[in-house]
């Protein structure tokens, strides 16, 4: 196997999406790519809770989520108080959305619908971009 499998494999991938069919459908293509989900969270609340007790290095997060606090408010949560970064994998792209975004530095966007290959190459990018940060520390 080449190093974007083997990388992959040492990644923990939280999953923060309130569709389930989605949620489940993103899982299986991320666990196909040799990445371990460690939980798929339908609100904010939910994604806090299971970041405490998981440590995920990434987060693919929808910006509608269930619940009171949307996925760009979990996202700069998740950033400020754990300094996980995320994908937005959404229907909601807007530039008012991506200024919202911006602080909590998100790796990369992805267009909902989107095909699983798509979801693979952003969340690999992500990975590379993770490893380049903590290379230049």
């Amino acid at each position: 196997m080449g190093g974007k499998a083997d990388s992959a494999v040492r990644r923990k991938i939280i999953i923060v999406e309130d569709e389930l069919l989605i949620a489940l459908d993103m899982e299986s293509a991320l666990m196909d790519a040799g990445f371990e989900v460690i939980g798929i969270a339908a609100s904010a609340s939910e994604a806090m809770s299971l970041v405490r007790t998981t440590k995920p290095d990434l987060a693919v997060m929808d910006v509608r989520l269930a619940g009171p606090t949307d996925g760009v408010k979990c996202a700069l949560e998740l950033f400020r108080i754990d300094g996980i970064r995320c994908v937005f994998a959404t229907a909601h792209q807007d530039q008012t959305t991506r200024l919202r975004a911006e602080p909590a530095q998100p790796l990369g966007w992805l267009a909902k619908p989107y095909q699983p290959d798509a979801l693979i190459r952003t969340v690999h990018d992500a990975i590379a971009l993770l490893d380049e940060n903590k290379a230049g520390c």
